[in-house]
């Protein structure tokens, strides 16, 4: 009788466990919702930021007057794979500030 009631006990267990994780499902799917929500209205704000017009417009504005694009001879290109093997470039790296940077 001692080992039966072990096993129901064990069971009953188990049963309690699983009905707590059933309970806490939907709490999570709803934040899950919410999360990606916020990821997608994030990202619309990000592209409509990034938007083509909106950046001319930036450009056109005061505080942003002192930024000028780069030459393209002030640009560094860095071929893949080489950034971290400093042993095989033969010259120092040159680091070229934009014109307008601090």
């Amino acid at each position: 009788m001692g080992i039966f009631s072990i096993l129901t006990y064990r069971y009953i267990d188990k049963i309690n466990q699983l009905t707590l994780l059933k309970l806490e499902k939907p709490k999570l799917e709803q934040e899950i919702f919410l999360l990606k929500e916020e990821n997608h209205r994030l990202r619309f704000e990000i592209d409509k930021f990034e938007h083509p017009n909106n950046l001319i417009q930036l450009i056109r504005k005061k505080e942003f007057a002192h930024l000028k694009h780069p030459l393209v001879q002030d640009i560094l290109k860095v071929k893949e794979g080489i950034a971290l093997k400093r042993e095989e470039i033969k010259q120092p790296y040159l680091i070229y500030t934009p014109v307008g940077a601090k």
